[in-house]
Parts: C-alpha cells; structure tokens; sequence
C-alpha cells in the first residue's frame, strides 16, 4: 500500500502542529502549508490522500475552497482513479456562519477545538472512503489505557503534570472522561510503533 501523504493547510501555528504531531504518529507523510498562496501548487502535485483545510483561513470563496470543495464532493473512486479525500476545519467561534453551507453541501468538516478521537475518525473514515487505509486507525488499546490511568486517578487524588496545566495546544478539547494529552499522544505513537514491528516479525519468510 501506498504511504499516505496528508497536506495541511492552516495557518494556526498550534493547530497545524498539533494535527502534524497526532498524524506523524501513525507514520504517514504530513506537510503543512501556512501560506493561502502556496496551497494550489502544493495541491497541484497530486501526493495528497487526504487535505485538511482551516476555514477561517482560505474562506468560502475563492479557487482554494473551489478546489477543495470539487475533491471532497467527487466520489472517492472512479475509473480506477483515487482522488484526495478533504477535511475542513471549522473554528467554533465562525461555526454558526459556516456550518448550514458545509452540512447543506454535505462537505465534511470538524469543528475546532474538537475532541481527538472525534478528529481520528473522521480522518479515519475518509481514507477508508479510498480504501487508502485498509482498516480503521486502532484506538480500543489506547483508550482502555487512558481510562484506567484517569480512574487511577481519581482513586488516589493524584492529578499528573498535565492535568496541572502543562498542556500547551489549544488544537484539542478536554472531555470530563477522555483527554488526550500530549503524554498519551506520545504513548499511542510507541504503541503503534510496536504494533507495526511485531507485524513485520510475524510475516513469513520466503524459503
């Protein structure tokens, strides 16, 4: 299978970071782009599975959203040929505005902040549209784990580094019983590091 390349196109420096980091883990090729007039030759290229685009940053008009609204309402697949998937962001404080047009057109999009599973999802459910991902991003292990360690918590009193504060994006926002922190992100990309190894061990050698 092919490695999946996702473009960026924002120009929120801790949200295009964020995005950057939770995508980088799952070993994809992911580029931002912070600039409205670099995005039509980066989208020209033709290396993107799946775009993810600010709204606030490249408006509802235009050639960009033009562009990207065509890729999101053509099928996935057609004649053999696989188009990119999109994805908009939509700023929570322009959703009122925003929402009725993308939802009437049926154009995917999350609002941001948004929840990190929520976002995984959704990434997840478009690049299966292409069959670029041959199964669904594994979350289940990760979960489970995060959960155990926030009743852990609560049991002892005890609130980690985090919690008190030390998270620095914005890009994700907390749930009274999931948050993804910038330590469990670590942990689920050793995690899938893992998985990925113990798969390359598993497979048969050619004799």
């Amino acid at each position: 299978m092919a490695k999946i390349g996702v473009l960026i196109i924002d120009d929120d420096v801790a949200s295009q970071s964020a995005a950057k980091q939770v995508l980088d883990s799952e070993g994809w090729h992911v580029h931002s782009v912070p600039v409205l007039a670099d995005a039509l030759a980066e989208l020209s290229t033709g290396e993107w599975s799946l775009v993810i685009a600010n709204i606030s940053m490249i408006g509802m008009t235009g050639a960009i959203f033009s562009t990207l609204r065509e890729l999101a309402l053509a099928p996935a697949v057609e004649d053999g040929h696989i188009r990119a998937r999109v994805l908009f962001l939509v700023p929570e404080a322009i959703a009122p505005q925003i929402q009725p047009q993308l939802e009437k057109e049926r154009l995917p999009y999350v609002l941001r902040p948004f929840h990190f599973h929520d976002f995984i999802e959704k990434v997840s459910d478009l690049l299966l549209e292409t069959a670029t991902l041959d199964a669904p991003i594994r979350r289940v292990r990760h979960e489970a784990g995060a959960a155990e360690r926030q009743r852990q918590e609560r049991l002892t009193g005890h609130e980690t580094d985090v919690k008190r504060g030390s998270r620095q994006t914005q890009m994700f926002a907390k749930r009274e019983e999931y948050v993804m922190t910038e330590e469990e992100i670590n942990e689920y990309e050793k995690s899938e590091q893992e998985i990925r190894q113990a798969k390359k061990k598993k497979k048969p050698e050619n004799f």
